[in-house]
């Protein structure tokens, strides 16, 4: 493969910047296909502490040597911690950081409130990059990140351009200037990443711990008012097509975005180089068109178009037609389909296309759409290439699949022996036993799955010792005839280095010093990091300087940049700070309050059955905010107990623009707020406020900052805690600050995709849906037989609930002796009797009347859905 080393284009418009392009590495072999492939930073996990905790990631003894090598590049090196940390493992962070810090690395990205506030006590200037899975969706989340500390906040995949734009506009109103960087290409997560729970629910492995199970990518069945719904081949409902900004990267620049993130710190080091590349050579044309067309003014969103019913990726038309800045080539989308592909798609840059974002036909690799079979003979088949537009995109060698629609049965594929192209067929031969032919049917997708050749000329990219990817450098020499030659080097990072000849110049007689000549010495600068960018000749005299000198010059100014930019950060670090400043300090009371039994419904019908039963703390989550009116006039003209109080929910994401809902949600007048966000904890300032689970409280640290800094009067403890690791935050905070939630139906994916509108609509989004959720009753069946419930919020955001209840009662005694005196219950789609059934049998727990266990056989009889014991217990994992 050939190496570019032309320089890069500098912007000189003052209007945009260029982006940071940063690649995933999972392992050495990933960072140095990255940075042979024009990545600007690498971001990668340690041992602990990462959402990719099946990568092969690096050691802390590896760091400072990995981090002089990104340096002497160029490249820059972010850590991700960027899962929650557990009280427990505070300590073991702590040293983490303090490692971190020191290998001089520049950045680490973090999801724990708690661990932001400890990298701050440990050093006041060490970069924190707030990840994606503190849920940002708004200005407000931005500013949040600011005051943890945070530089630079990496946006939830969710947000449109237009949505950044907000974005980027609000905050500037605010004098903030945090940098915004959001994902540009990998797979996408269907749930708001940080707000799933899948994987914790079903299994035990929790996506904020770096350990999900991928059951988005699994196949389900949609149930419609109890009716199983005839949906064809389309059986993978919450299996989003991987995200591809390629076409939008003018949008991103112009939108202001200092960062674009590649996904993929799980695959191999070709994926890495491929679309490393592809985004490079891409960015770096993007950059010369708008710094020669010098506009600001972004492109209007390119009106939603009906669902695809072919398989194939999207055409170059489609590709093409949606931006005039940049057009995706044949050989780019080739690239990046062969990379990994659940078919490509610019995801929720372009707004919400729900007819387009799930295909729902298959949840794995595919890779490049050939064509159909329409003839299978002997050991030949015959494909009608539909595909790519590239001359010949099937060759000897390659692998293929073939796809019947059926992607959860074994599939039959194979390595093709040899083509014969006959006009728009290809006539595909394969060796006797490589592949069953007798399993190929005419009609079937043909998929390309492997291309050995690109593969290759990948591994080319990355292989061996000398740079391949060189950066610019630019040269300036002066002096005159007796005197020294001076030559002045700078790098795109600023470090600036100085050398002189150490003979006079002479006169020259022949061949003297040109800028020609000057830039044919200067310029070799083969097997280092560098190539040269502008010369400046100042010399004004023909004047001379042997061979030989020129070229220590030249060796010596590389080694002394080398020198200056493997040199580590030097961030400070307090050795006198410990995680014993932050934790909370309070003397230990006793409380004699009895326990509270707190319950959550979602619709009037359940909420007058709690009101019978006499339950003094009511929250109330209901799709339409409009009700909560009429739900709070029922509380207070049929209050049954002294002090009784209604709270009610607002929906857990906010965008710009969905103030509105908040707004219709404080009209309700309640006598307090469930904050489940950051704009809620800013919006609800001055009423009453409870956090609840997505806020992830998982330790201490970050239990202190919400109680404190917020005012809020309890918090609910993330579900993401088994009982041991609560005990723990239990035992290092009050036990009276939080709640427990004992009973639910567990919350697993929280989505902007609307599954009543892709399958039950023929709309896109709610202007045209129809609003299907508001007549349906809608479940997802899985592959092992539970009903999931499906409902939807007043932002049009779906969220899947798993089908069976989950109860933690035989930990209830436990946690009141830990000094936990309010326990929450959740209702679903329970019938009234069934929430007084159940509220009695909690009621009878907490006041001794019967054990955990008696409950927990109690509920198994009445609930014909079948109970689990909850999220408290760590159970075996479920592999998926």
């Amino acid at each position: 493969m050939n190496v570019d080393r032309t320089p890069l284009p500098q912007p000189t418009s003052p209007s945009f910047g260029r982006p940071e392009l940063l690649a995933p590495a999972g392992h050495w072999d990933c960072a140095k296909a990255a940075i042979e492939n024009g990545a600007d930073a690498i971001y990668f996990g340690l041992d602990r502490f990462n959402a990719r905790m099946r990568a092969q990631n690096i050691t802390e003894a590896e760091l400072p040597r990995l981090m002089e090598f990104l340096h002497r590049r160029g490249v820059k090196g972010y850590v991700t911690l960027n899962t929650l940390v557990f009280p427990q493992e505070l300590a073991e962070a702590e040293q983490y950081l303090r490692t971190i810090i020191a290998a001089g690395v520049d950045a680490v990205i973090v999801q724990d409130v708690g661990i932001c506030r400890l990298i701050r006590h440990l050093s006041p200037d060490f970069p924190i990059h707030a990840s994606t899975q503190m849920t940002i969706t708004s200005a407000v989340g931005v500013e949040f990140a600011q005051s943890l500390g945070c530089e630079l906040v990496v946006l939830a995949r969710e947000c449109s351009l237009p949505e950044i734009n907000k974005i980027k506009t609000q905050i500037a109103k605010k004098n903030i200037s945090l940098p915004l960087e959001v994902f540009v290409h990998g797979a996408l997560c269907v749930a708001y990443s940080g707000q799933c729970l899948t994987s914790e629910s079903l299994g035990g492995r929790s996506a904020n711990r770096g350990e999900c199970a991928q059951a988005c990518r699994m196949p389900y069945e949609l149930i419609s008012d109890g009716k199983e719904v005839d949906l064809g081949n389309c059986k993978y409902l919450l299996s989003p097509q991987d995200l591809a900004g390629l076409e939008v990267l003018p949008d991103l620049v112009k939108a202001g975005v200092s960062c674009l993130k590649i996904e993929g710190r799980l695959k191999t080091p070709e994926y890495v180089a491929n679309v490393t590349r592809v985004y490079r050579q891409a960015l770096d044309r993007v950059m010369t068109e708008l710094v020669k067309d010098d506009t600001t003014t972004s492109l209007p969103p390119t009106p939603p178009s009906k669902r695809r019913k072919n398989l194939a990726p999207l055409n170059k038309e489609d590709w093409g037609e949606r931006s005039n800045q940049h057009h995706v080539t044949d050989q780019e989308r080739y690239n990046l389909e062969m990379a990994f592909s659940r078919g490509l798609y610019p995801g929720w840059f372009r707004g919400i296309n729900n007819q387009e974002l799930v295909h729902a036909r298959f949840g794995k690799k595919r890779g490049v759409y050939l064509g159909e079979v329409t003839r299978i003979h002997k050991d030949q088949v015959t494909v009608q290439c539909r595909g790519m537009a590239l001359p010949c995109p099937i060759k000897p060698g390659d692998g293929v699949v073939f796809d019947s629609g059926h992607p959860e049965a074994k599939e039959e594929g194979g390595r093709v022996y040899a083509v014969e192209q006959r006009g728009q067929d290809a006539v595909l031969a394969f060796g006797r036993r490589d592949l069953n032919l007798r399993r190929v049917k005419v009609g079937d997708k043909v998929w390309k799955t492997s291309d050995p050749e690109l593969d290759r000329q990948l591994r080319q990219s990355f292989a061996g010792d000398n740079p391949q990817f060189q950066r610019p450098i630019q040269v300036e020499v002066q002096g005159e005839v007796g005197q020294p030659l001076i030559a002045i080097a700078r790098d795109e990072l600023g470090h600036v280095v100085q050398v002189e000849s150490s003979v006079p110049l002479e006169t020259a007689h022949t061949k003297p010093l040109t800028t020609e000549r000057l830039q044919e010495q200067l310029g070799r600068l083969g097997n280092t990091p560098f190539c040269l960018g502008n010369l400046t000749n100042h010399l004004k005299c023909e004047a001379m300087l042997p061979v030989s000198e020129l070229n220590r010059m030249r060796r010596d100014l590389v080694a002394q940049l080398e020198q200056l930019r493997v040199q580590p950060k030097r961030w400070q670090l307090n050795s006198s700070a410990s995680l014993q400043d932050l934790l909370p300090k309070w003397a230990r009371e006793d409380h004699p309050y009895a326990p509270n039994l707190i319950v959550l419904v979602r619709n009037l019908k359940q909420l007058q059955a709690a009101l019978q039963a006499g339950i003094e703390t009511l929250y109330c989550e209901f799709e339409d905010p409009r009700a909560y009116r009429k739900a709070v006039q029922l509380v207070r003209d049929g209050q049954t107990v002294p002090n009784q109080t209604i709270w009610v929910a607002p929906p857990r994401i906010t965008k710009p623009g969905e103030n509105y809902i908040l707004q219709q949600v404080r009209s309700c007048e309640a006598d307090g707020y469930l904050v489940r966000n950051y704009d809620h904890l800013q919006f609800f300032a001055a009423d009453r406020c409870i956090g609840d689970f997505s806020l992830n409280v998982a330790n201490p640290l970050t239990a202190d900052y919400f109680k404190q800094q917020f005012g809020l009067e309890r918090l609910t403890a993330s579900y993401d805690l088994n009982i041991n690791q609560l005990e723990d935050l239990l035992t290092l905070c009050l036990g009276h600050w939080f709640e427990v939630t004992i009973h639910q139906h567990m919350p697993m994916f929280h989505m902007e995709h609307c599954v009543f509108c892709a399958f039950l609509s023929t709309g896109t989004d709610y202007t045209n849906c129809g609003r299907p959720c508001e007549k349906h009753e809608v479940k997802l069946r899985d592959r092992v037989g539970t009903e999931h419930i499906l409902q939807a919020d007043a932002g049009c955001r779906n969220t899947v609930f798993n089908g069976t209840a989950q109860t933690g009662a035989e930990y209830v005694q436990h946690l009141i002796e830990l000094g936990v005196r309010d326990f929450r219950i959740e209702f679903l789609n329970e019938t009234p009797q069934q929430v007084t059934q159940t509220i009695q049998r909690y009621r009878q727990l907490l006041q001794g009347e019967i054990t955990g266990s008696q409950l927990w056989r109690q509920l198994k009889l009445q609930n014909q859905l079948g109970v689990t014991r909850g999220p408290l217990r760590r159970s075996a994992p479920v592999n998926y």
